[in-house]
């Protein structure tokens, strides 16, 4: 996956609680025909499963991790940290053009660091400013939010997902794509 930074996103959105594809679209701000690919990858890959439970409209399907998978998260979790400690060292040193090779070289990676939120947003906007550069420059617009990227799924917290995020208003099944419920 070192070349699929992608991957651990939706990997980690999953694990967060987003287990249907509108929500896992939502959240991470990824097209939905790339996270077609993403999804049938991590699929073949045996990361994760396609559950079917029972809902009270009849059953619906959700995406969950597989041991395999969370295994896999925490080991991409773990470069990103290391990834993100040698940048902070490179940005102490105080040479900005080795920084901004180092940058260069991670472009990749580093908008997962965002969304895993191992990177500290404060430092990068210093470190972005020390070079006299736009976070933009790193982090495409989509990808620009804060640490509540996922309050707006509902209470979606990762636990059970029983209602598709409306608080037990109604199931929503296995066709949920984020409409309204109404609430009788």
């Amino acid at each position: 996956m070192e070349q699929e930074p992608n991957d651990v996103i939706v990997l980690s959105a999953i694990l967060r609680g987003a287990k249907k594809f509108d929500k896992i679209a939502k959240v991470t701000k990824i097209s939905s025909s790339e996270l077609n690919d993403i999804l049938q990858r991590l699929e073949n890959r045996e990361l994760i499963v396609l559950t079917e439970k029972k809902g009270f409209f009849g059953p619906k399907k959700e995406l969950n991790l597989t041991e395999k998978g969370s295994k896999e998260l925490e080991e991409r979790k773990f470069e990103l940290e290391k990834n993100w400690n040698n940048m902070v060292t490179v940005w102490k040193s105080g040479d900005k053009q080795k920084l901004q090779q180092y940058m260069n070289d991670n472009r990749s990676v580093i908008p997962s660091m965002m969304f895993l939120g191992i990177m500290d947003i404060m430092m990068f906007s210093t470190m972005m400013g020390f070079m006299g550069m736009a976070m933009s420059s790193f982090i495409p617009d989509t990808q620009m939010y804060g640490d509540s990227h996922m309050s707006d799924t509902g209470h979606d917290t990762g636990g059970s997902d029983y209602s598709g995020g409306d608080m037990g208003h109604g199931d929503g099944g296995s066709g949920d794509m984020g409409g309204f419920d109404v609430n009788f």
